[in-house]
């Protein structure tokens, strides 16, 4: 039997959930940061984006809500901003190779570099996947990550040709990491939390003004802060996982305040989207078969882990439970990708 759980777009009403949701987060979660105006603006903003009142749909970031729809309990969120790098910069760094020769001294050799870029203009990003600890287990957390895949099938023009997702990196518990202090700090003058609050309230322009503008080599940085670059957060490593398995892959580009990974993909290539398919739900006992299916009403968009059986290659045969968690009745059509 699946779990109960459903994935819906956020509402205002979700304000307390969801602040608790970022308390809990930890220090470097960035995209959702313990500021209530900061929660708020995403909320209003979320609930224009699924309404359709925003003028131009590249500006769109959608929050969705995992929801117990049995008790009532949320337990985690995730979310899409439809466009990077549009209404602000995207900073980032990106790891390059230099190759370092001379005959005179018989030396040849390879040294790594970091520099500034904002090149991932237009691309969509997937994050803030965030899940209580009393509600992970039992597909809860592909629940959350694949709700966002199947919310850009259903309005693909809603969304960029490329995908990425820029995980937390390693931060410690009193949000201190080695790769602020061996970079970040000698140029901000701030603290690392001071310098990632400022990042979510403001355009970024401050990044502009105070980062560095010429390479820095990786082997003049402590053995600590090169040891991180390109690694996430521990409670991280089981997304970067499901985000391989769907067809991201590093870029050799990290985040400029923790060191952590960017990962992207085509969003046509991404497995989800690319395995899942309309069918007509029906509604009946059977199992054998299990997956994600979303109700595809992308203003109402509901997401529900599944079991049943396929009957032919358009129907498949489920539960009323899953259909009452899609808003569905029997013979509706859904969207529906299966584990193979």
């Amino acid at each position: 039997m699946t779990a109960p759980y459903v994935m819906r777009p956020a509402r205002r009403d979700d304000f307390d959930a969801l602040m608790t949701l970022a308390e809990e987060s930890g220090p470097g979660f960035t995209s959702l940061p313990v500021h209530e105006g900061i929660i708020r603006e995403r909320l209003e903003k979320s609930e224009k984006s699924f309404a359709g009142d925003l003028d131009q749909p590249q500006y769109g970031k959608y929050l969705m809500m995992m929801v117990n729809h049995e008790t009532g309990e949320i337990g985690g969120c995730s979310a899409v901003k439809a466009g990077t790098g549009i209404d602000q910069p995207f900073f980032n760094y990106r790891v390059i190779t230099l190759a370092q020769a001379s005959q005179a001294a018989d030396r040849r050799h390879d040294m790594d570099a970091l520099i500034l870029t904002n090149e991932f203009v237009g691309f969509t990003e997937v994050g803030t996947l965030f899940l209580r600890s009393a509600h992970r287990g039992g597909g809860a957390g592909r629940l959350a990550a694949q709700s966002r895949y199947l919310l850009m099938a259903s309005h693909p023009e809603r969304f960029g040709d490329m995908v990425l997702a820029e995980l937390r990196g390693v931060v410690d518990a009193k949000g201190e990491t080695p790769f602020w202090d061996a970079i970040g700090q000698h140029f901000f003058r701030m603290s690392f939390k001071e310098a990632d609050i400022l990042s979510a309230v403001s355009d970024n322009q401050f990044i502009l003004d105070l980062m560095p503008k010429y390479p820095i080599y990786v082997d003049l940085l402590p053995p600590e802060a090169r040891e991180v670059i390109g690694r996430c957060h521990a409670d991280g490593v089981g997304a970067l996982k499901l985000l391989e398995w769907e067809g991201f892959r590093f870029e050799r580009t990290v985040d400029i305040f923790d060191g952590g990974p960017l990962v992207a993909a085509p969003r046509k290539l991404i497995r989800t989207i690319r395995e899942s398919r309309i069918v007509t739900l029906i509604e009946g006992e059977a199992s054998g078969e299990s997956g994600i299916v979303s109700n595809d009403h992308f203003n109402d968009i509901r997401v529900s882990l599944i079991e049943g059986e396929s009957r032919g290659d358009n129907e498949f045969v489920t539960s009323k439970a899953v259909l009452d968690r899609l808003k569905l009745q029997s013979g509706s059509t859904a969207r529906l990708w299966l584990r193979s």
